[in-house]
């Protein structure tokens, strides 16, 4: 029987309708970053800061363990000499330039209220972008908040997906065996992290393209997961 679902975040719960790789987009959410803070930026600076921005970007160099935010604002500060006290107004800058679109798909309410009403644990698991802080990350989901019982990212965790530690967080808190949760995200790493903590996996396709990613199960919505969940609940 399934008695908790973890989500991964951005593209299953939440558009944020900017591509995976923000490399292109540096330089004007760093542009915005200097206006918003008053500050200026040369053109060694912006080269810099992108040098940075590369250096810890996941798409480019995958890492298995987090880097917080301080760690890379902190590279920034210090390759293009501002002030450290601006490294809040940095990263509040910064991080909303790529928030500024979210919007949490259309089903999500109704079905975390479903999973609530069958007692079924409610939890995300997400790799935040360049260290994000939680306050950031999480506030993309405050209007569904209330219906997850466990909103971890990768902060809180330590280490990206595919690492299975999350799931095995969760499960050890749950004192549950992993066999009974189900992991719903849309990428591979997502998949391969349901599969290395022994967790039911659920692939979320909106776009019909095909993804063979070793999924247990797909899904283009996530009404659907409503019915895998009861396919369990008959054995």
């Amino acid at each position: 029987m399934i008695r908790a679902v973890v989500f991964d975040i951005g593209e299953t719960l939440v558009r944020y309708n900017k591509p995976l790789n923000w490399s292109k987009l540096y330089r004007p959410a760093l542009r915005k970053m200097a206006d918003d803070c008053n500050i200026k930026f040369s053109e060694n600076d912006y080269e810099n800061a992108i040098l940075v921005l590369k250096k810890y970007n996941t798409r480019i160099n995958p890492r298995e363990q987090e880097v917080s935010s301080d760690t890379i604002f902190n590279e920034i500060i210090e390759f293009t000499n501002q002030d450290i006290s601006k490294i809040g107004e940095f990263k509040d800058s910064f991080y909303s330039f790529f928030r500024n679109d979210a919007v949490i798909f259309p089903e999500v309410e109704d079905t975390l209220r479903e999973l609530n009403a069958k007692r079924i644990v409610v939890g995300t698991l997400t790799d935040v972008a360049y260290g994000m802080d939680n306050k950031y990350a999480l506030k993309d989901i405050a209007l569904i908040i209330k219906y997850i019982q466990y909103p971890y990212t990768s902060n809180d965790i330590g280490y990206r997906k595919p690492n299975a530690k999350g799931l095995q967080l969760i499960a050890n808190q749950l004192e549950l065996d992993t066999k009974n949760i189900i992991f719903v995200g849309d990428e591979m790493k997502d998949i391969q992290c349901a599969e290395n903590a022994g967790a039911v996996s659920v692939l979320i396709n909106r776009n019909n393209e095909k993804k063979n990613f070793g999924q247990d199960y797909e899904i283009s919505n996530l009404y659907e997961l409503l019915g895998i969940i009861n396919t369990f609940e008959k054995f």
